[in-house]
């Protein structure tokens, strides 16, 4: 098993750290970022050579509000409707504590990246994603998830942090109260090594490249493409089952319905969002695009060989090569150009006079099929992308309160395990359609930055449960 959950007595190793911090995504490295100006000593475990994850493979944006950057590009906005938003998009059920809890803290962490690690934030203000009431989706100058990790291994580095690559973890060592005394990780030679720690945080990701477990709680994604990071393997559940811990929202997921095939690429959903649509085989609208990326994926998987045509004109292509992503894409073959509408129905495989009607359709107002609001009606030249719908990442995990501390079955704490990102609950609720663009960075980020003060506050006294 590589998740196990040793129960010993004593423990001794030939190193010691305060805080150990199991992976170097976004959540870990904003919780050593924060402990380190907090003057706390931790030490990173990644298992990768270079640390990416889910974060990379990301867009790299992040919604958060009251920042900064907000207020410098004149966007008024409060950790009351960003909570607002959430929750609406989750139907409500999404924890009411953490909701609360990463609103308020969103803001703050990303200007601590920002004033104290030199991570400067732009607001993307000139589209907005789903469900969101304001512009407060925030990124590096890069635009992508890539960037957004360059930019913190480099804040990493600069302040000092010790990350150690290719150090899986596999082992926790536990006494009988559940105290985590330490770690064990295995190194590239498949020896172990041991890490005695005060705190422990759990920053790895979720278990989206387990297939069991995704078969168990996921099944209407069983067969989709995966496109998160292979590292998503559940480790964090598979401990807590150990442990006897509360997990929470196994249901919740980060799909997405415009991941380019052959290509495997993400295509932006702020296309979709300008008035791009989808269309299937048949040349027909299945679906309203505005109500979000995540959700998208299942409406996708449900048409024909589970494949749709995201379909835009020559101002929505140039919108969308702003994004670096895409750019990708498009040099990588995946846009594919029309001057007429037959031309593009005898692409997809599907009657012309019936594509002619969907696209007829497509005009200012209000679509009376689906509900979408149009600005305008599409222009030739046409272009298209082939896509599917892709499972990315897990929201679903070890159950947290507001302090991400990690709670057992009777909803007590732990006494020394911290959780955040991908490894705990996130505030999607418990389904698909509960994520609200963004849901994955902000847990992360919000998620690292408290889980830093939380371990903070304990090695110095004690915290209100």
């Amino acid at each position: 098993m590589n998740a196990r959950v040793q129960r010993i007595r004593s423990f001794d190793a030939p190193v010691h750290t305060s805080v150990a911090i199991v992976g170097a995504g976004a959540c870990g490295l904003t919780a050593a970022l924060t402990l380190t100006q907090l003057g706390i000593e931790c030490v990173v475990l990644e298992r990768d050579a270079m640390p990416a994850g889910s974060t990379a493979l990301s867009s790299g944006f992040i919604p958060a509000a009251g920042t900064s950057a907000q207020r410098s590009q004149g966007i008024e906005d409060s950790a009351d409707l960003f909570a607002q938003d959430i929750q609406s998009k989750a139907k409500g059920n999404a924890s009411v504590v953490l909701v609360k809890a990463y609103a308020e803290a969103i803001g703050p962490a990303l200007d601590a990246l920002s004033l104290h690690h030199g991570i400067p934030w732009q607001v993307l203000d000139t589209f907005l994603y789903p469900g969101h009431s304001v512009h407060r989706m925030h990124a590096v100058p890069e635009k992508t998830g890539t960037g957004l990790m360059m930019r913190l291994q480099n804040a990493a580095q600069s302040a000092g942090v010790v990350v150690l690559t290719e150090a899986r973890v596999t082992d926790l060592y536990v006494d009988d109260s559940d105290m985590v005394l330490g770690l064990g990780f295995m190194r590239p030679d498949g020896q172990i090594e041991k890490l005695s720690c005060a705190k422990v945080i759990f920053a790895c990701n979720g278990f989206g490249g387990d297939a069991d477990l995704v078969k168990d709680y996921l099944p209407e994604m069983r067969a989709a493409i995966y496109a998160g990071h292979n590292g998503n393997d559940g480790s964090a559940i598979k401990w807590g089952r150990q442990l006897r811990a509360q997990l929470a929202d196994l249901g919740g997921y980060q799909g997405h319905g415009s991941w380019a095939i052959p290509q495997g690429a993400l295509i932006s959903w702020a296309l979709m969002m300008e008035g791009a649509v989808q269309i299937n085989g048949s040349g027909e609208r299945f679906h309203d695009e505005t109500q979000g990326y995540s959700e998208a994926a299942v409406h996708v998987l449900a048409q024909p060989n589970g494949i749709a045509w995201n379909i835009f004109d020559d101002p929505l292509l140039k919108f969308a090569q702003d994004f670096p992503d895409f750019a990708d894409a498009q040099a990588a073959g995946a846009i594919h150009s029309f001057k007429n509408i037959e031309a593009l129905a005898n692409f997809i495989g599907c009657d012309t006079n019936k594509l002619v009607n969907t696209l007829s359709l497509v005009r200012e107002g209000v679509d009376m099929q689906t509900g979408r609001f149009f600005k305008r009606s599409l222009s030739l030249p046409l272009h298209a992308i082939r896509v599917t719908g892709a499972l990315f990442h897990t929201q679903g995990g070890l159950d947290i309160n507001a302090h991400c501390q990690a709670l057992r079955s009777d909803g007590s704490v732990f006494p020394n395990l911290l959780a955040a990102g991908g490894a705990a609950r996130g505030v999607s609720g418990n389904a698909v359609w509960g994520y609200l663009s963004g849901n994955g960075l902000l847990s992360a980020i919000a998620g690292g930055y408290i889980a830093a003060h939380t371990a903070k506050e304990e090695l110095g006294g004690s915290i209100c449960h």
